[in-house]
């Protein structure tokens, strides 16, 4: 590889000046404008800023005794913070690619982990994923954003959206599924044997069943192992 000098290489990883509130400096970063704004954030995901701009771990008792309660018995929505002010926020975690979603009066259900902002106008609560129960340890609640606005999503590489038809289910791995409609509740496929109780199951043992009219997006990596009932 040919070095470059600091004007060549300042040259080369400046971002393209647009005049959107958000926009990606490269498929990695994420640039928000801010102008007397607050925007919800993932916590630790600031690389760096310019400006007047605070931030400030979310209250316990910010969006209701309810909402506290629920944080504290799944850890779901624990790792946000809002930041406030004027200036420019640039967010990343890990090296991910992050996709931006614009929502118009519509509802997405994203897994917590994969969450990387959005914008203040839109609501959010902790969503727990039906007949789970007693069916699986862990991956039962995700956080579900209604309204009209911005939101970044975070994938290890690129993202697959899939659609969802009343005559063509998609099943997906839990460790790899990212988001999806909110009006699709999924189910759990299980596929249980005496091999999956000695250790000796494909992986694959099991998977999320999302069936009607909707997408669901899920990403070329699993997050974390998912454990199979016992």
């Amino acid at each position: 590889m040919t070095a470059q000098t600091i004007k060549d290489f300042l040259s080369q990883n400046a971002g393209v000046e647009t005049p959107e509130p958000w926009e990606l400096e490269n498929p990695r970063i994420l640039e928000i404008k801010l102008f007397n704004q607050r925007v919800w954030m993932k916590a630790g995901a600031m690389i760096a800023y310019r400006g007047g701009l605070k931030f400030e771990r979310e209250g316990a008792f910010e969006h209701g005794a309810s909402r506290f309660f629920k944080e504290m018995l799944t850890g779901e929505g624990a790792k946000l913070s809002k930041c406030t002010g004027s200036g420019r926020l640039y967010l990343a975690e890990g090296g991910k690619r992050i996709s931006l979603i614009k929502l118009e009066n519509e509802a997405i259900t994203v897994n917590g982990n994969d969450l990387l902002a959005f914008q203040d106008g839109i609501k959010w609560d902790i969503r727990m994923t039906r007949k789970l129960s007693g069916m699986v340890a862990g991956g039962l609640f995700n956080l579900q954003l209604e309204g009209s606005g911005l939101l970044a999503i975070m994938t290890q590489g690129q993202p697959l959206t899939m659609r969802v038809k009343p005559d063509s289910p998609v099943y997906t791995d839990p460790n790899a599924t990212v988001c999806w409609s909110a009006n699709l509740q999924p189910d759990f496929k299980t596929d249980i044997s005496f091999k999956t109780l000695i250790g000796r199951a494909s992986g694959e043992s099991v998977q999320m069943a999302f069936k009607g009219d909707g997408f669901v997006v899920v990403q070329p990596y699993e997050e974390q192992a998912f454990q199979a009932p016992r």
